[in-house]
């Protein structure tokens, strides 16, 4: 380990952490009230935070049927949406499709190439709008800005990222608290870093 690399590890150690999203602002989409609730809020914003989660590939060759999870930001609210079963698929799909396909307003999050491919894949769904932080606040290309970088850069905080829950399994017929955490700052956190980054304020 180099010196900079030991600065690195105490600056990672004495920054606090972020807090995220309060668990009383995340939506789990479940029901038609939760639908009419989330396209009325989620229609009426020009920039939303988002990112998917699917369970992981462990065996070589095995293709993944996600996402699983599709989870929409605004300022105040994280949207959850599970896309797991036919009956959620059918309930999510309209107000996502509506919502995702409008190029009117801006999606930001980070690394969100393969999720593109991935919504277009499952659910026909043709995303517009699209500002992948990861590139769009970078530097350079060779080095793209991740998620824990930008919220350490913007906002002195160190976004806790557990590969334990990252890796848990998003297809579950009911998610834990920890994940649904996890997801909502995932999209959350993205948004903020982009207010901040524009000079919006959070």
């Amino acid at each position: 380990m180099n010196d900079q690399d030991k600065v690195d590890d105490v600056k990672q150690v004495s920054l606090p952490p972020y807090a995220g999203i309060a668990m009383e602002r995340i939506c789990l989409v479940q029901s038609a009230q939760h639908v009419e609730f989330a396209l009325t809020q989620l229609s009426a914003q020009t920039v939303l935070g988002f990112d998917t989660e699917s369970k992981p590939i462990f065996n070589r060759g095995e293709n993944s049927d996600g996402p699983h999870l599709i989870q929409l930001a605004t300022r105040f609210d994280v949207f959850l949406f599970p896309v797991v079963s036919e009956a959620q698929i059918s309930l999510a799909a309209p107000v996502l499709k509506t919502v995702l396909e409008a190029a009117e307003i801006a999606k930001v999050g980070f690394g969100l190439g393969e999720d593109n491919r991935a919504l277009l894949r499952k659910l026909d769904i043709q995303i517009r709008g699209v500002i992948d932080l990861s590139r769009s606040l970078s530097e350079t290309r060779r080095k793209q800005l991740g998620a824990k970088a930008a919220v350490e850069k913007y906002f002195g905080q160190q976004l806790q990222k557990s590969k334990r829950i990252s890796t848990s399994n998003w297809a579950a017929s009911t998610l834990n608290d920890k994940q649904l955490k996890y997801a909502a700052d995932d999209a959350h956190s993205a948004l903020l870093v982009y207010l901040a980054a524009q000079g919006l304020g959070v």
